[in-house]
């Protein structure tokens, strides 16, 4: 099983790529899919975000208010430590749980799209790690575009992130997303050759066909050993 890091940063266009490996029959597992579930009503994220953050962040049927929520922990680091410390259990696990369901259905190729990729220190989980990239004047002018929020608040929202810089300095793979679509796409196909190449013998492994694979030379190991005792 080859397990792929997908991030980004914030209208850097992360979710485009990820939508075109869905397109192209590669499962995701969306890291912020997960998050709002482990945010829904009742559930034990949900507890003890309340427990720290206080019921002015839900919403009246008791839902978080998630951009009252974001306004809070982009504005103060402190809370957004808090905020990620809380969740990172729960997200870890929802995400284990995802992969573990893709694994059984025999999918050799998985994609992780986790913003906190690095933060988290998931990244040593997967191998390539893929980071779409976009320079600071770019996701700048997008992030406003996209939200239609002032320049100060997506500049908070930028800053709260490691910087792409970063993160493109850690990556296997670089899409560079300051182009067009068109260029994304063709961007994009070249990185779909390369992850979807013959898996290595330890990712084969790793696979579900290569678990089986095991499993049976155990079973026949065994089976050989009972047949030459009985012959002692």
């Amino acid at each position: 099983m080859r397990l792929l890091g997908l991030t980004g940063g914030i209208a850097s266009g992360k979710s485009t790529v990820s939508n075109l490996f869905k397109a192209n029959d590669i499962p995701v597992v969306d890291a912020d899919l997960v998050a709002r579930d482990v945010l829904k009503k009742g559930t034990g994220g949900w507890k003890k975000v309340v427990a720290s953050f206080g019921e002015e962040i839900l919403l009246a049927n008791g839902e978080v208010d998630r951009p009252k929520l974001g306004q809070i922990v982009f504005s103060d680091p402190g809370k957004r430590q808090l905020l990620n410390r809380i969740l990172a259990p729960y997200i870890s696990s929802g995400i284990f749980f995802e992969i573990l369901k893709l694994w059984i259905k025999g999918f050799k190729v998985i994609v992780l799209d986790i913003p906190l990729l690095f933060e988290a220190k998931m990244d040593k989980w997967t191998k390539p790690i893929i980071v779409v990239w976009v320079d600071p004047e770019t996701q700048l002018r997008r992030l406003v575009g996209r939200d239609g929020t002032s320049e100060e608040d997506a500049r908070n929202r930028i800053n709260a992130q490691m910087p792409l810089d970063i993160k493109r300095s850690k990556a296997d793979i670089v899409i560079d997303n300051n182009g067009s679509l068109d260029d994304l796409s063709e961007q994009f196909r070249k990185v779909l050759f390369q992850v979807t190449r013959p898996l290595t013998w330890t990712e084969f492994w790793l696979s579900r066909q290569g678990a089986f694979s095991a499993l049976a030379s155990v079973i026949v190991g065994v089976l050989i050993c009972r047949k030459t005792f009985s012959n002692l």
